[in-house]
Formats: structure tokens, sequence, C-alpha cells
């Protein structure tokens, strides 16, 4: 287990946004439990990378350890050309590579889990939904993030997902923080 200042960034290298990184966006299949490793080896070789991490807490013999562990196991999206490619492959880390057809799209869906990460909300993975209410925050540190809206017996959560993945995560909110809008185009079935 590493100590918490020993887990690669989130984002490499520390920008502004994911928007600002140019090249081509791959998705990579890494091999069991090499998530944090491929990140620090994309660093070592300075390709850019987005790895959403969340904190797990839990209890175990009257200590409480924290882990911060991927978001999505067993994936990292990491943005470059042809060499940065191909240095990826040279880490003997990824199962397999996921080419992204729609670039435009994925980078819409990975900016929405970087905005609401560096606002330090507390994602947790959750079932992908295909069909729900799309909503915008209209207040607080998530403003204008967008996702699927959805409702159980105790509270109400944004879910914001990758669909090339179907893979999903949520965030509490409170239902006065959001308002209905129309799905962006490339989210409509």
């Amino acid at each position: 287990m590493l100590r918490i200042e020993d887990n690669p960034p989130l984002v490499w290298p520390e920008t502004g946004s994911l928007r600002q990184f140019e090249g081509q966006w791959w998705v990579a299949h890494t091999k069991s439990r090499n998530e944090k490793a491929l990140a620090h080896d994309l660093m070592a070789r300075n390709v850019s990378y987005f790895l959403p991490m969340t904190w797990k807490v839990r209890h175990q013999s009257h200590r409480t350890i924290k882990s911060l562990l991927p978001l999505f196991t067993g994936y990292l999206f990491f943005c470059g050309n042809e060499n940065g490619r191909i240095e990826l492959l040279k880490t003997n880390r990824v199962a397999n590579l996921i080419e992204v057809k729609d670039q435009a799209s994925l980078v819409d869906e990975l900016v929405r889990f970087e905005q609401a990460l560096r606002a330090g909300a507390p994602l947790i993975p959750h079932k992908y939904i295909a069909k729900g209410q799309w909503c915008r925050v209209i207040a607080g540190p998530l403003l204008g993030l967008e996702g699927i809206v959805v409702q159980t017996k105790n509270d109400t959560r944004l879910v914001l997902q990758i669909d090339l993945l179907g893979q999903a995560a949520s965030v509490e909110i409170d239902i006065d923080m959001i308002e209905p809008v129309e799905k962006p185009p490339e989210q409509q079935s």
C-alpha cells in the first residue's frame, strides 16, 4: 500500500484542464492493480494521462486505513501521439488499448469527472445508467457540472458516466442545487 504522498496525481501534467492536452485520447485497460504504477511510468516518460481516483476508508482492528483507489478499476486515460502510445506499451502494464472514436465526447465526459474531483467531491462508483434525467448543478463548488440525477431512499445523486467504458460514478447532491437541462447532442440516443 502506498503512502498518501506516494500516490500519482490525478492529472499529468498538472494543468488547468484536460482540454489543454494535445494529441489523441486512448483508454488503457491495465493489468490487474497496475493503474497507479502505470501512471508513475507515464509521468517518467512525460506522457499525459488522467487517472480518476477516490478515497476509501475502512476500519480494521482499532485502526482507520485510508486508501486512494482508482474510480474505474483497471482503466487509465492517456493523451498523446504515436510515440506516447509506444511508450505506454513498453511499460508492460497494459492488457488492452481501447481506441476512442469520438474524441470530443470522451473529453467532455472526462472533464466532468475532473471538475468534480478537483472540487473535492466524494465520488463513489455507481451503476451505469442508460436513461434518466439530465441535470446541471446551479450552485456551489460543482457549479455547471452536468450529469444524470438518480434518487434513492436516502439521497439524490448526480451520476457522471463514461459511455465508452460503460462505467459511472456518482456524487451526493442537494436537489435544490440542480436544474433539468436538455441533454447535450453527444449524450442523446
